[in-house]
């Protein structure tokens, strides 16, 4: 089993983490927001992007992974409700916009325009694996407006 982990500590690492947790899915019930810690943890089934599909079965792979983003002062939302626990978000991209240097805000964008801004003092996002693959049929697919 490979199992991905992956630290991003400035914004040419975010943009590979971006590029691992395109088209995962997660609940809004995911998301942790830890004030206390200063942390922000998605529970997350990302889609494994750098694994060409099962020629046998034709099945694709998700893994059940977490990302957590530390140094956090603040996180807002746009577009999402935070009463739906239940809702289904598809992250599209990860992205950062520098402030003061090094602080600034984390962005991750979600299909259908919603979104997740943290205020950070720095980059400090760490992406694991949780545990085994499991096989899907679905390749996801974006309209190209």
């Amino acid at each position: 089993m490979d199992q991905l982990k992956l630290a991003a500590l400035d914004a040419e690492d975010l943009q590979v983490v971006s590029a691992h947790v395109q088209d995962a899915v997660l609940t809004v019930g995911d998301i942790r927001y830890l004030p206390k810690e200063q942390k922000a943890v998605f529970a997350m089934n990302r889609f494994v992007w750098d694994k060409l599909a099962d020629k046998r079965t034709r099945q694709h792979e998700r893994r059940r992974a977490a990302l957590a983003v530390s140094q956090v002062r603040a996180m807002k939302s746009v577009g999402i409700t935070q009463d739906a626990k239940g809702a289904v978000l598809s992250l599209l991209a990860v992205t950062f916009e520098e402030d003061v240097a090094p602080a600034g805000r984390i962005r991750l964008d979600f299909a259908g325009g919603g979104a997740l801004v943290l205020e950070v003092d720095c980059i400090e996002v760490q992406l694991a694996d949780l545990g085994a693959a499991w096989g899907t049929p679905n390749l996801p697919s974006h309209d190209l407006d």
